[in-house]
């Protein structure tokens, strides 16, 4: 079978690896070593608290890991993992060929991660979708031209007009 390359995102409970986290990566990565995967990057990637709780829990760490696997070995890694207690939730996705230098340098390089997530956030120009102009300017009025709302707004109220039918 072809073997490929893979980016898999694992959510940890921080509750229950607390005092050993290293013990709880090295059981991810013995894991993935367990079905003939090499391990080319693995290192946390953020902690945070969760927008819903997830098995209880409202805080999480994400960590992310790059291997090298063959491609029927991919359902055996992921049964694994979702046997593994201190994983709360997991995503494992192939890498393309033509990504695959890219998200490793990323996935390597601290630095280089945060600076594509401030590049990610960051407005496009002053505020509006295009590059140099103003939120709604150059759009048709009804298309964010104007400072309302698009549409079903409240009509304003005529003097002297409440309560005539």
């Amino acid at each position: 079978m072809p073997v490929n390359h893979y980016e898999c995102l694992i959510l940890m409970d921080t509750s229950k690896a607390q005092g050993n986290l290293d013990a709880v990566k090295g059981q991810v990565r013995s894991t993935l070593e367990k079905h003939g995967a090499e391990v080319l990057v693995a290192r946390n990637w953020d902690e945070r608290k969760l927008a819903y709780p997830i098995g209880g829990q409202k805080k999480g760490l994400y960590y992310l890991t790059f291997f090298k696997a063959d491609a029927q070995k991919i359902d055996p890694i992921q049964a694994d993992l979702r046997l593994n207690e201190n994983v709360l939730r997991f995503m494992t996705q192939r890498i393309p060929e033509k990504w695959l230098e890219e998200m490793s340098g990323v996935a390597r390089d601290e630095h280089r991660l945060a600076l594509q997530a401030l590049r990610d956030e960051a407005p496009a120009g002053e505020g509006g979708p295009v590059e140099g102009l103003p939120i709604g300017e150059g759009l048709p009025p009804g298309e964010g031209g104007e400072r309302g709302p698009r549409r079903g707004g409240r009509r304003p109220v005529e003097a002297g007009a409440e309560g005539k039918e």
